[in-house]
């Protein structure tokens, strides 16, 4: 049986997080990754039912990102993986969420925060 993964690359959100306060007055453009896989047998058959639809995934990964102001990229990408652990279907995931403008000494593409973790089976 083959590993079966979605990936969904760039979701663009504008939204208020950071720890310095012009950040969250200002807000700006983040850049959110994620990655679930799947757990055996999810996505055996040609039905959209028998999977993740990650149309829906995007959709909530962009409230997530939007509602609430985060300090930290580490608290949003949590927020985000559990979110994504508690769709059915889901083994583990991993977030990265990127801040292409963050307030930095020297120039960079982008400073970053990833978050991986698994369901935890009771």
């Amino acid at each position: 049986m083959a590993d079966k993964s979605i990936t969904i690359k760039d979701i663009r959100v504008f939204a208020h997080h950071g720890v310095l306060s012009e950040e969250k007055a200002r807000g700006q453009e983040f850049l959110i990754d994620v990655e679930m896989a799947l757990e055996e047998g999810k996505a055996d058959v040609d039905d959209l039912t028998a999977t993740v639809d990650y149309a829906e995934v995007a959709s909530a990964v962009a409230t997530l990102a939007t509602s609430t102001e985060y300090d930290l990229l580490e608290t949003l990408a949590s927020e985000i993986v559990d979110h994504l652990l508690a769709i059915e279907g889901v083994a583990s995931a991993s977030v990265t969420v990127k801040k292409p403008n963050a307030p930095l000494p020297v120039e960079a593409g982008w400073v970053g925060v990833t978050v991986r973790s698994e369901r935890h089976v009771q």
